[in-house]
């Protein structure tokens, strides 16, 4: 089980590389992963204004403002237990954009001694981690994922509002834009060779 994940973290690193022209080091390839979505969960939670934080599409989904609270929570706590005592920094029970703002950002700074503490040699060591014992690198990559799933949620409630989501904003400076692809993929048409150049 171990080599297997090992080998899936490994191939996921590799793929990326491809796409920036590799070869890179596991340990840069998590905190750039790790900083670009700190970026647009920082920049979404920022644009939005005070009342679309109460936003709610329906009666089934989170408000915007309790996605930014989720994403602090669970960021806090895995990050957290990997340095070794989970945390608990309370965000859910925050509602207004300063606090859930600040919450935001007290989660990140809490993840931002992990990730930028992660290397080569310590990222295949076991630690605890929601799921049992898994490699660092794979923790880190699952909080990248699942912040990276939020943040997809969140960029729905910023159109609803009509603003731009960062991300897309990101790529329209670059020449890209909407079916553009990710930015690792920017300015490689199919003919790269890439396997991913041709998706949309």
């Amino acid at each position: 089980m171990k080599k297997t994940i090992l080998l899936a973290v490994a191939l996921t690193a590799g793929l990326y590389a491809q796409g920036r022209g590799g070869p890179v080091s596991m340990s840069a390839d998590v905190n750039q992963k790790y900083n670009a979505i700190k970026n647009n969960l920082t920049k979404a939670a920022e644009s939005m204004p005070e009342d679309g934080y109460s936003l709610q599409p329906s009666k089934e989904e989170r408000n915007f403002g309790a996605w930014v609270a989720h994403v602090a929570d669970t960021q806090a706590g895995a990050c957290s237990g990997l340095a070794g005592a989970r945390k608990n920094i309370g965000a859910a029970s925050k509602t207004s954009k300063a606090d859930l703002v600040a919450a935001l950002k007290e989660s990140f700074d809490i993840c931002d001694a992990v990730y930028s503490g992660t290397t080569d040699a310590n990222a295949t060591e076991m630690v605890a981690s929601f799921g049992g014992q898994v490699p660092r690198a794979s923790a880190l990559y699952g909080t990248i994922i699942h912040d990276n799933e939020c943040y997809g949620s969140m960029a729905v409630y910023l159109r609803m509002k009509g603003i731009v989501p960062p991300s897309t904003e990101a790529m329209g400076a670059r020449g890209g834009g909407r079916g553009a692809g990710p930015l690792w993929l920017a300015g490689r048409g199919a003919s790269s060779g890439h396997p991913l150049a041709a998706a949309d």
